[in-house]
């Protein structure tokens, strides 16, 4: 029985990158560098997880330090595996299926890569292939298989399946947070942290200094100009002007005491520690809680994409099923 050859659709979204991949040469240099994972009969080295990482870990060891990035390390290169085991299942069940990509869709693929990358100079774009170790041939057939996993994934995913408002309604109640704006208040401060220079008691000496300057203050005095004067803190320049912030941004005392003050209302001077505070508070804004209404087509949005993202998974798991795979 001859089984029929079945074409994939060539208008495919794809975003546009180029990446560092596998020369010949590289491949060559594989045989060596140590198997990471079997699917099937294809091998996937470690030399090809660290191609994957490249970018990601430069990232990471930007973010972290020490044993959480050696953890997000480890994430990542797990992360990049299972993504490599399931490319390769992908490619596998393409294959085995009898589905094929028309050649006009990779090389529109690769010309628009030369438009878009390299604005259209197709000699700079063979140049660079080159410097990299690669032939056109084998540059198409990476850009094949991205568009192969890419088409197939869209494949697995139903296109009539709807949102239920019901399940709309209980992701905004489960997130509400998320849709929901936290009270601000528009803040000045002075700080003022006592000087250990061997004086005998540095922390009554800054104590006696808040009262004397919060009286000022109450007094009709310039607060600004007093923060400017007076205050450690970073904002003295500015007149301990601290902008508008949340519940977040002060520690929980001082929190809930500045929260508390009505506009145009000053504290008293606050310890915490050491240090010493007087706040005012200019303006407030409650929080707000964006309605249902104008957040259900967001939602139904993030939920479909949700459900397009499980419906791959389990297609994923089925080809797992499957197939021979061992990680080592």
């Amino acid at each position: 029985m001859i089984t029929a050859v079945r074409y994939l659709p060539g208008a495919l979204a794809l975003t546009l990158i180029l990446l560092p991949f596998s020369a010949p040469g590289q491949q060559r240099d594989r045989l060596v560098d140590g198997i990471a994972a079997v699917v099937n009969s294809n091998a996937i080295t470690f030399g090809q997880v660290r191609e994957l990482l490249m970018f990601r870990q430069r990232s990471l060891s930007e973010m972290y330090q020490g044993d959480e990035l050696r953890a997000k390390m480890k994430e990542s290169q797990d992360a990049a595996l299972k993504d490599l085991i399931d490319r390769q299942l992908i490619i596998d069940y393409f294959n085995t299926e009898g589905f094929q990509i028309p050649a006009y869709v990779v090389e529109d693929r690769v010309n628009t890569i030369i438009r878009e990358e390299f604005g259209g100079d197709r000699q700079a774009f063979i140049r660079t292939l080159k410097a990299q170790g690669f032939s056109l041939g084998r540059f198409r057939e990476i850009e094949r298989d991205k568009i192969v996993v890419q088409a197939m994934r869209q494949r697995a995913v139903r296109s009539d399946f709807i949102i239920s408002p019901d399940k709309v309604d209980a992701y905004y109640r489960k997130n509400l947070k998320q849709y929901s704006t936290q009270a601000e208040i528009k803040l000045n401060m002075i700080v003022l942290r006592p000087e250990f220079d061997g004086s005998d008691n540095p922390v009554e000496a800054k104590r006696a200094m808040a009262k004397e300057i919060r009286e000022k203050l109450a007094s009709g005095g310039d607060f600004a100009g007093m923060a400017q004067m007076y205050s450690d803190d970073s904002t003295a320049d500015f007149g301990g002007d601290w902008g508008w912030v949340d519940e977040n941004t002060l520690t929980g005392s001082l929190n809930k005491i500045a929260f508390n003050l009505e506009p145009g209302t000053l504290s008293e001077a606050i310890q915490v520690g050491d240090t010493f505070y007087i706040m005012r508070v200019e303006a407030k804004k409650p929080a707000v809680v964006q309605p249902l209404s104008e957040v259900r087509e967001e939602i139904t949005k993030k939920l479909i994409e949700e459900e397009r993202i499980r419906m791959q998974d389990r297609w994923i798991d089925t080809l797992r099923e499957k197939a021979y795979v061992k990680i080592y």
